[in-house]
């Protein structure tokens, strides 16, 4: 019975709603992310919708700047998603699933209530208190071992930080596209402007100086821009994943005080 129980939260965690929306959210920070677009071409002066946009430059709305935009959205999505995660981990901490008070000590038969009423809330599958909850009752009723109980839970701690872990791999990796997309952009600027420099039909163009520079600059910005959400990303995903740990911490040291430490054996004389 406790395999199957188990499997089946292996089952749900694969489709937990989280992970079921992810891509729908992605799509509608796409969404967003042109709308905003739209908004800075359509109300930014030229100097600095350039800068922002690249707006006028060769290869626009296409540009560099505009996926840059594409990209923050998108991570501000998967943002999103954690640290709702996060606000849920923490709600289950104030569900009272456990008995908190100095007197009261736990027995096998007194199990099976509170995992009937822990199995049918919300988060049962999902959030990490409900699971600790349930894997240290299975393991309890099926051996009567307090040790082994308590071995299971330092054991399900380590898997579930590594789980947490795994969620922020997307974020990892938008945090760095970011700023590589704006390096990307500065040497496509770099080879355009001395690509223009070079034209020999540019060569007596008393301005040729002039709009090199100018070229340049918009590269270099476009970097400056990249780096400043890429690091505003990465502040945010390092909050909302200490945070999802903080929620795993306390949920660990619940079910230590409340659970673990309240276990109670007869032993046979």
């Amino acid at each position: 019975m406790a395999v199957t129980v188990l499997n089946r939260e292996g089952q749900d965690w694969m489709v937990r709603p989280e992970n079921r929306d992810r891509r729908l959210i992605a799509l509608l920070c796409i969404a967003l992310a042109l709308a905003f677009i739209l908004l800075l071409h359509f109300t930014l002066p030229d100097s600095i919708a350039k800068i922002l946009l690249d707006r006028g430059g060769i290869g626009y709305p296409f540009s560099v700047q505009v996926f840059i935009w594409i990209v923050f959205f998108v991570g501000c999505g998967e943002l999103s998603t954690r640290f709702r995660t996060g606000r849920a981990e923490f709600e289950q901490i104030g569900r009272h699933y456990l008995p908190e008070d100095e007197r009261t000590v736990l027995e096998a038969k007194d199990l099976g209530e509170i995992y009937r009423n822990v199995r049918s809330g919300d988060g049962a599958l999902s959030c990490f208190l409900p699971r600790l909850i349930q894997r240290i009752i299975l393991q309890f009723q099926s051996s009567q071992s307090i040790d082994q109980a308590s071995s299971l839970l330092n054991t399900s701690i380590e898997m579930y930080l590594h789980e947490v872990d795994l969620r922020y791999n997307m974020l990892r990796y938008l945090t760095w596209l970011i700023p590589s997309l704006g390096f990307i952009g500065t040497v496509v600027g770099i080879g355009r402007a001395l690509s223009f420099a070079g034209n020999p039909a540019n060569a007596q163009n008393a301005l040729l100086l002039n709009e090199v520079a100018r070229r340049l600059s918009i590269s270099f910005a476009g970097t400056f821009l990249a780096l400043v959400l890429a690091a505003l990303l990465v502040l945010l995903s390092n909050l909302a994943q200490s945070r999802e740990e903080s929620a795993l911490n306390i949920a660990g040291q619940y079910c230590l005080d409340n659970l673990i430490n309240r276990l109670f054996v007869h032993r046979r004389g």
